[in-house]
């Protein structure tokens, strides 16, 4: 049985072009094109009952999040592609997340994890943030990456989370696992958002869009 993306939509809390970013990134199995996106009954249901990402237990008082798009080519010389996408490597899913991005690089670092979501859902988690470069920009539309930044863990089946890395550091394979797959609201006006560690709820998956 299928539902459409607008039913999806309802049900999650979010919009029908969030729910196409969802799909585009490849992370839910089965969707279909019927002359429009249809989306399986039984990956709705396994998406309503994701848990709340528990950030009480990072021992932070925030932790940033980089709310990422489905993967677009770019033409740089330190990667081909921005945004998330299960059809990317490891290689290239790393580039494609460490940066160039408008935020507090210091805030970011402070946190030691960067949870990566698509339409509120963690889809992949970064971690080595202790060091940045800007673009050469003063102010607030300078850019920044983390060039050690680690990829801890992503996931290729949101309805089945399991981590599709083999993390060499341990630490790096308890936060994939306490955060993959988990539910994590945030609303800012650009890709990185702030989220207090103690006032993450059982929220709907709304992203602010």
């Amino acid at each position: 049985m299928f539902v459409t993306t607008g039913q999806v939509g309802t049900a999650l809390g979010c919009s029908i072009p969030t729910v196409k970013k969802l799909l585009a990134t490849g992370v839910v199995p089965g969707v279909r094109e019927q002359g429009r996106q249809v989306f399986p009954l039984a990956a709705l249901q396994a998406l309503q009952i994701c848990p709340a990402a528990d950030l009480t237990v990072l021992g932070v008082p925030e932790v940033a999040v980089l709310r990422s798009d489905a993967p677009a080519r770019v033409d740089e010389p330190d990667r081909e592609w921005i945004g998330f996408g299960t059809a990317l490597d490891e290689a290239q899913l790393l580039a494609a997340l460490s940066g160039w991005w408008r935020c507090d690089p210091a805030r970011v670092s402070v946190g030691g994890v960067l949870p990566v979501t698509v339409a509120g859902f963690v889809v992949a988690v970064l971690t080595g943030l202790a060091e940045w470069e800007s673009d050469g920009t003063v102010g607030t539309t300078g850019r920044y990456r983390f060039p050690k930044a680690r990829l801890a863990g992503y996931l290729t089946d949101l309805t089945a989370p399991a981590n599709a890395a083999a993390p060499a550091d341990a630490e790096d394979a308890r936060l994939a696992g306490l955060l993959l797959g988990t539910r994590l609201p945030s609303v800012s006006g650009g890709p990185i958002a702030y989220v207090a560690t103690n006032s993450t709820t059982d929220q709907s998956a709304t992203e602010g869009e």
